[in-house]
């Protein structure tokens, strides 16, 4: 089993000591010290609501590591579902349910790039993304992905080994034109140059 290491952002002192206490005796899991943090795997946090204050502390926690978020809290409304996941949060478990078990269970779900979320808040996530592609990303041509179906067919060209002058031949645009789109996706995704281009757009499952 592979071994998790965690760091704990609580308000409070006696939170952070019971977040403390329901990790320290899995034996895959390791729970560093505070100046460790930027080594975590994944950030367990704890707060009584997502108050503005707890979003910028999760925001500046976020800063620190790339590591994704447990939120341990009282409650999260719909409302403010979103905030968490930009927050990087991937799990939220309600504070009067958690137990060691369903904890531990939440980091290394998040640790292996998953997440876990109450079963009344799936459905809501699921509508708030449906809306923002509808309402954000259809009317400016971009999907999920934040490629346009351009920039789709030019990296799925891409992929397959064929040069700028080929790409532009197949698809009848010019060869600045591909230059340009090619420009634009890693400019604007900030990827370091095409083959980092083909990568993200295989991870996101575009081509």
């Amino acid at each position: 089993m592979e071994h998790v290491k965690v760091a704990l952002q609580a308000m409070d002192p006696v939170s952070h000591a019971g977040l403390a206490a329901l990790l320290q005796f899995r034996g895959d899991i390791t729970v560093l010290r505070p100046q460790q943090r930027a080594d975590a795997d994944v950030l367990v946090a704890a707060a009584e609501r997502l108050t503005p204050d707890v979003v910028a502390t999760l925001r500046r926690a976020g800063a620190e590591t790339v590591a994704p978020i447990v939120l341990v809290c009282q409650e999260v409304v719909e409302a403010e579902l979103m905030t968490a996941v930009e927050c990087k949060v991937v799990a939220i478990l309600p504070r009067a349910a958690v137990t060691s078990e369903r904890l531990a269970h939440s980091v290394r779900a998040a640790a292996a790039g998953g997440g876990v979320m109450p079963p009344n808040l799936v459905g809501e996530l699921l509508k708030q993304v449906d809306r923002m592609q509808r309402d954000v990303l259809a009317p400016n041509g971009l999907n999920a992905s934040g490629l346009t179906p351009r920039e789709i067919d030019v990296l799925r060209l891409m992929a397959d080994g064929f040069d700028t002058n080929e790409i532009a031949g197949k698809l009848c645009y010019s060869e600045r034109t591909v230059k340009n789109v090619i420009y634009g996706v890693t400019h604007r995704l900030k990827l370091r140059n095409r083959s980092h281009a083909v990568a993200y757009a295989l991870r996101a499952g575009m081509i």
